[in-house]
């Protein structure tokens, strides 16, 4: 059995060369090209695999810091007949390591460990490539199981191993797609040691995921490309194919949905799109004072407090612009402190500041109203208060999901910083904390730590609490500006 470091196809490259034999070339020769992956989830997904094991407590944990050793180490601990943990083998120049190789009679059993809550068709293809290595190096393979979280499990003091994680058998899947492997696997080894392909870009670029090259790909397209078009893949993709990038060249005859004429004239006029009299009727039935309302959430796959599920929205932190019938505008804003369940804390405050009349102007509306719901299922005295704040909150989105003023600079996006950029050209750029992903890894980690388990300094905490503090607050104060906006058009 071979050792050789020198241009093995492994399981993530694999996965690559499904999705493009660009990315699988680059992944290869050139991994300085690829932009760094998300080290979150990557993350998570060590936890999650952490937790796992501990449902084989006789298990045996095998060392990767060390290619050679880690697969020396594989063959010899196969003898102890027990669970091991990344286990890895190499046969010529395929090689795979393990989540769990559980024994079964005189054969094993594969057992992968996702941090997803469900079974995905990557995930089948992951666990085939398993098999086909080992298999290839002589191991019999009784069973392929999935094991990942229980979306439906709630934390409820000490974390129950058994009821968190759901373990799936998908051996007839992998049947069905391992028959294909030994051809892929052929192909795969010829990109690697070719010339980079030459990929013409398509859907692939997104799925299963966006492609890490993906920028880099689609450079070449101009300002205003036909990919643009809202929620129009399917049909960019065919004036892709007809050689038409450009949303200005579609020709007048070419059939298109209402959004994509507005957004095609919008282009070529250079002038936003208008429709008076819903935006008229939409800013009517705003009643004061207005309430401009949004908040920030974490989430993390093993939940950290009681009644929690996996991966569920936790508040905590939340920013309110107040505006009355003279265009007054006062700021609130509240950020948790402690390394506690902030959820009560924050229901504390947003009931403070929430008056009960007005109108409560948000940006995609289910998002706040599931997390004030949720709040209420948490504490059932809220109820009837949860209930008035939804029902009083009006979704400052809809005006530009139904394009009632749609600006080509929004670049077929209805997201608030599109939105803010294209009609105040005010922009996020520049900030320490400009989205929502970085807002809660900064506040995870004043709070909690980083997970080799450093605490964040008094003047870490102080300066990443003022950014959360800036970014939050904009996104309230774009509201305020986008309204103001669209009364003067």
């Amino acid at each position: 059995m071979s050792t050789t470091f020198q241009k093995l196809l492994v399981k993530s490259k694999y996965l690559n060369g499904l999705q493009c034999s660009k990315l699988l070339w680059i992944a290869v020769n050139q991994k300085e090209r690829i932009i760094e992956i998300d080290q979150v989830r990557f993350d998570e997904g060590i936890l999650v695999g952490s937790e796992a094991k501990k449902l084989f407590p006789d298990g045996i944990d095998i060392s990767t810091e060390n290619f050679k050793n880690n697969l020396e180490d594989s063959i010899l601990l196969l003898k102890k007949g027990k669970p091991l943990f990344e286990a890895a083998f190499q046969s010529e120049r395929t090689y795979s390591r393990a989540d769990i190789l559980e024994p079964s009679k005189e054969c094993w059993n594969i057992i992968e460990v996702k941090s997803s809550t469900k079974v995905k068709d990557e995930h089948i293809q992951d666990v085939a490539f398993q098999k086909y290595c080992y298999e290839k190096v002589g191991l019999k393979i009784n069973k392929c199981y999935l094991m990942h979280l229980n979306s439906k499990y709630i934390r409820k003091g000490k974390i129950n191993l058994e009821e968190l994680f759901i373990k799936e058998d998908i051996s007839k899947k992998v049947e069905e797609e391992i028959k294909h492997i030994p051809k892929r696997v052929k192909e795969m080894l010829e990109i690697i040691d070719g010339k980079e392909p030459n990929v013409k870009i398509g859907n692939f670029c997104n799925i299963p995921r966006e492609c890490p090259i993906m920028e880099e790909c689609w450079k070449f397209l101009p300002e205003n490309h036909v990919f643009e078009l809202y929620r129009g893949n399917k049909q960019a993709m065919e004036l892709f194919e007809k050689g038409i990038l450009a949303i200005k060249d579609i020709p007048e005859d070419y059939e298109l949905e209402d959004k994509h004429r507005i957004q095609r004239y919008c282009v070529k006029n250079n002038k936003p799109h208008v429709n008076k009299k819903e935006l008229t009727n939409f800013i009517e039935k705003l009643k004061y004072p207005l309430y401009f309302l949004d908040f920030e959430t974490y989430q993390s796959a093993i939940p950290i407090y009681d009644d929690l599920s996996p991966y569920q929205q936790i508040p905590f932190q939340f920013s309110l612009h107040v505006v009355d019938e003279d265009n007054k505008k006062e700021h609130f804003s509240f950020i948790a402190e402690s390394n506690k369940d902030p959820r009560k804390e924050f229901l504390k405050e947003l009931k403070k500041v929430l008056g009960k009349k007005g109108s409560i102007i948000v940006y995609n509306q289910s998002f706040e109203q599931g997390r004030i719901k949720e709040l209420a299922e948490l504490f059932p005295k809220n109820k009837k208060w949860a209930e008035s704040v939804t029902k009083r909150m009006v979704d400052l989105l809809i005006p530009f999901r139904n394009f009632y003023y749609y600006d080509c600079k929004q670049k077929g996006s209805c997201s608030i910083k599109h939105v803010l950029q294209a009609l105040t050209k005010k922009t996020y750029e520049g900030m320490e904390i400009d989205n929502g992903g970085l807002a809660s890894i900064r506040y995870l980690y004043i709070i909690h730590g980083d997970k080799h388990g450093k605490k964040a300094s008094a003047e870490e905490v102080k300066k990443v609490r003022e950014d959360l503090e800036k970014y939050c607050g904009l996104d309230t104060e774009a509201m305020v500006d986008v309204l103001d906006v669209l009364r003067k058009v």
